[in-house]
């Protein structure tokens, strides 16, 4: 006869070890980190040789692009390190000082309204790079009524998305407190 814990207590430990499938995702998302700071390199060194050329709307654009990049990196790392932890294992060395403040705090709704909150910020620049792209009533038209439409509807659905979001959690807190 088949010991019933025993079965049951690996199945359990075999479910609880499959957390670690997810570690190569995560040093994947590394190497997406990698490739972003090569192209936030790559930008930068593209704008610099021409910083004495542009115009004010031109400089603004380059700092949008460059500010977008940060952004996106700063939310692969706030997914990679809060992801971990949260669903891998926690860090086990003392980075002291250095350690941000946020890490090993972040719980799965901080992270998702932390990644929320970057993609609004992130699609309200792309929004504002647009806008600042259209120059006159001519480029206005040529550049498309249709696709800023789209793009401000896009846009608008990310915020009504973060703010559903905000309140589910709200609501979620408040029901557990009573």
């Amino acid at each position: 006869m088949v010991d019933k814990p025993s079965v049951e207590n690996r199945f359990e430990r075999g479910l609880f070890a499959s957390r670690w499938l997810m570690a190569p995702m995560y040093l994947g998302l590394v190497v997406a980190l990698g490739m972003m700071t090569v192209i936030f390199i790559k930008e930068l060194f593209y704008y610099l040789p021409k910083v004495l050329e542009l115009t004010a709307e031109e400089m603004i654009l380059a700092a949008l692009t460059l500010i977008d990049l940060t952004l996106a990196a700063n939310l692969l790392l706030i997914v990679l390190f809060s992801g971990y932890e949260n669903f891998v294992s926690k860090f086990d060395f003392d980075a002291g000082a250095d350690r941000p403040g946020w890490m090993g705090k972040v719980d799965f709704g901080g992270l998702k309204m932390k990644l929320i909150a970057s993609i609004v910020a992130i699609s309200g620049i792309h929004l504002l790079k647009k806008f600042m792209e259209i120059r006159d009533i001519d480029s206005a038209v040529t550049f498309g009524q249709s696709e800023m439409m789209w793009l401000v509807i896009i846009h608008l659905t990310f915020v009504v998305s973060g703010v559903l979001m905000a309140l589910m959690d709200y609501l979620q807190a408040k029901a557990y407190k009573s």
